[in-house]
């Protein structure tokens, strides 16, 4: 409750928390937007392909056009405006940064700019779920031997939900699931982005007219999305993946704590202790009433001795509970996504503490064929034409060596895949680089040892 007071400090001493922002999307621009008004916080720099987009980032969130200086990190480290470069290396290298900030989406990009940051000292906020989940737990270690904090981001539903999750515990009472909302239905699978307008109401001129990334959108509506942040939940908070994939129950928020709870109490789940998005959308695709489309949610119940006083309390306070009154519900109806970032970037320099961050390698997400696809056909990856992201325990990934969503683009299959069938590293073409390399070394480090195991 305190990372105000620690910014205002800061901003009194002369010394604000430096910090550089690679990529200028929509999610770098509303990191800005808050980030001007914000005593404490300096952007020093902004790394984006495209600097006029870095620069209309800037001026469209109120920044003074002339805060903008293409290249030159000695007058930005004094205060005198925002760098603008296209090398996020050189970024990262600039003296004086304390925080990265990757917002890039690219998997293979955010794994380069962690272990660049790591290098230089640098902290890293990774916006970059796909990064995460494809390397996420082994970064996190690299950070931690030295001595930085690699952190998910706040204000992204990964992050709050890992709070969430954190506040039940440290309550003391047992998480029994946890994740978020979103607009499900399971034809959702097979879209594409040439189908992917029907199903937010827009014509393709509308959505291009607004600079909509059919690709971008199409891995929210197929799954892929919140396949990767419930796997990035997993991994940081020790809830299992569910065996056969999300199920994407229909609830409203009132239903949250009847519907996620274990199948043999009357609810949805293989167990307790799970991951889980709900739909807004029932199975006939009516709306659910009271949806939780843009937030986030956590189930949990005491544990004895004391469990039927805090049931009680329960009931004296209006908790929403299932039929039995063990099981309480708690969430949020919404989230403020790159507007809330800030929190990340001052717990991390301030704080050495992260909103969230990968202890173990618990899911992955699998590339899945959304039709069937012939050797020799190339993947196009996360929101494409060809595969979706399915969620699976990381033991069950390691056991098929299923292709992570994150290298599924641009790569060739050797034989024929079954819509619906997993892609495995032995189904494809594959060219060597970083990416491949750590993911790799995850995989190693992580994979349990057969001589350890019992008979």
């Amino acid at each position: 409750m305190n990372l105000a007071a620690k910014l205002l400090r800061r901003a009194e001493e002369g010394r604000p928390v430096r910090v550089g922002l690679i990529g200028a999307g929509k999610f770098g621009a509303m990191f800005l937007a808050q980030a001007r008004a914000t005593p404490g916080l300096h952007v020093m720099g902004i790394a984006d392909l495209s600097p006029d987009r870095a620069r209309a980032a800037l001026v469209a969130t109120g920044w003074d056009a002339d805060a903008a200086i293409v290249g030159s990190f000695d007058a930005a480290l004094s205060g005198g405006g925002v760098a603008i470069v296209e090398d996020a290396e050189a970024l990262i290298r600039a003296s004086g940064l304390e925080v990265v900030i990757d917002a890039t989406g690219s998997p293979s990009a955010g794994v380069r700019h962690a272990l660049l940051a790591a290098e230089h000292g640098r902290h890293i906020v990774m916006v970059n779920v796909e990064a995460d989940v494809l390397a996420g737990p082994l970064l996190a270690k690299k950070f931690e031997q030295a001595g930085l904090v690699y952190s998910m981001a706040y204000g992204d539903q990964p992050a709050l939900v890992c709070e969430m999750v954190d506040w039940a515990r440290a309550c003391g009472f047992e998480v029994v699931a946890a994740g978020k909302g979103t607009k499900y239905l399971p034809s959702y699978h097979a879209s594409t982005p040439d189908t992917v307008w029907d199903h937010y109401g827009l014509s393709p001129e509308e959505a291009k007219a607004a600079g909509m990334n059919p690709q971008m959108f199409n891995s929210f509506l197929d799954g892929t999305k919140s396949a990767i942040e419930m796997a990035a939940i997993a991994n940081g908070t020790g809830l299992k993946a569910p065996k056969g994939g999300l199920a994407f129950p229909p609830a409203g928020v009132g239903e949250l704590a009847s519907v996620l709870r274990p199948r043999a109490d009357g609810g949805v789940l293989d167990g307790s202790g799970m991951v889980e998005v709900v739909s807004s959308l029932n199975r006939d695709g009516s709306q659910t009433p009271n949806d939780l489309r843009w937030g986030v949610y956590v189930t949990f119940e005491p544990k004895d001795p004391g469990g039927d006083y805090a049931r009680r309390c329960f009931r004296e306070y209006g908790v929403s509970t299932d039929p039995t009154g063990r099981v309480a519900a708690l969430w949020r109806p919404s989230h403020l996504i790159g507007l809330e970032l800030g929190v990340s970037v001052a717990s991390a320099a301030l704080r050495g503490e992260p909103t969230g961050a990968p202890t173990g390698f618990r899911a992955d997400v699998g590339a899945c064929a959304k039709t069937a696809l012939d050797a020799g056909a190339t993947l196009d990856g996360e929101g494409g034409r060809t595969v979706w992201g399915r969620l699976m325990p990381a033991e069950d990934s390691l056991r098929l060596g299923a292709l992570p969503i994150g290298l599924a683009h641009g790569v060739t299959l050797t034989r024929p895949i079954a819509k619906g069938e997993i892609v495995t590293w032995s189904d494809v073409e594959i060219a060597d680089s970083e990416a491949v390399r750590v993911r790799r070394e995850m995989e190693a480090a992580f994979r349990p040892d057969p001589t350890s195991q019992k008979a």
